[in-house]
């Protein structure tokens, strides 16, 4: 069956109803819920017209520190020629909901839902709704990290649809990954992919590694061990790992689970240490 995405739409809660959520930030994780996710969490964003966006993650000195993640709504006539102003950010865009118009190289991309772009650090690009609706996708940006004998990627356009995903092994399909970009691709320092469990799959053990993860749930829901915590998610929330946080889960049905996950990789850790820095 074709992919389906959830994609907030804002508004506010009335007066009647209770603050109880399953908004949490520990030392570990965060799990920001679709119903976080109003207007008055918004924000504008420079050179951008017609255009709103929640905020999902930033660096922050102690937590996650390598990427951001945003959802950004971009009402009908609306863009930006000049999206990003920092030189040394690469993008990841991925359309949830309504198209646009992507441009770059002299050439324009029509994205619909389940459209990836992968956009090199220093690439001039646009994007536009020339549509009657808004149009909605997730914008990851990384600060690139060059490596002396490497090139940098190249940017490309594909739809999730065009990509046969990658079963686990040992999983009989249970658990598979949509890979975007070969892991063995070391021009890259970044995976921006879509995770999918049918229901009774699993995460068999806790995983526990330097990546950091932005997960945004796509579809369906689960119950997600992070650090020391059973939570439960659904679509349309959240999930901030900071690195080594112990993590599994378990997809109960009745439908598909799936994310798209953010993971930094193919790089030395960085050394600070005091001595090196003097």
């Amino acid at each position: 069956m074709p992919p389906k995405y959830y994609a907030p739409k804002g508004g506010h809660p009335g007066q009647d109803q209770l603050l109880t959520d399953r908004a949490v930030f520990t030392e570990a994780y965060a799990v920001i819920p679709r119903g976080t996710m109003r207007d008055i969490v918004t924000s504008f964003l420079p050179h951008w017209s017609e255009t709103r966006a929640w905020i999902l993650a930033r660096p922050l000195g102690g937590f996650a520190e390598t990427f951001s993640q945003y959802i950004v709504e971009v009402s009908p006539g609306g863009g930006s020629d000049r999206p990003d102003t920092d030189p040394a950010a690469q993008s990841v865009i991925f359309v949830v909901e309504g198209e646009a118009a992507l441009t770059f190289s002299g050439v324009t991309h029509r994205m619909e839902p389940g459209g990836y772009a992968y956009l090199p650090a220093g690439l001039d690009w646009s994007l536009k709704n020339t549509g009657a609706e808004a149009v909605r996708f997730h914008w990851v940006r990384k600060a690139y990290q060059a490596v002396d004998g490497i090139d940098a990627p190249e940017p490309f356009v594909t739809n999730e649809t065009e990509i046969a995903p990658n079963p686990m092994p040992g999983t009989d399909g249970r658990w598979a990954t949509t890979r975007f970009v070969d892991p063995e691709d070391l021009r890259h320092d970044m995976h921006v992919n879509i995770v999918t469990f049918e229901p009774g799959g699993v995460i068999p053990f806790m995983e526990t590694h330097v990546m950091e993860h932005g997960l945004y749930v796509l579809e369906g829901k689960a119950v997600y061990r992070l650090n020391r915590d059973w939570v439960e998610v659904e679509a349309g929330d959240f999930m901030w790992l900071r690195a080594f946080c112990p993590q599994a889960c378990y997809a109960g049905g009745p439908g598909r689970f799936r994310y798209l996950l953010y993971k930094d990789v193919n790089r030395h850790a960085p050394l600070q240490s005091p001595l090196r820095i003097g």
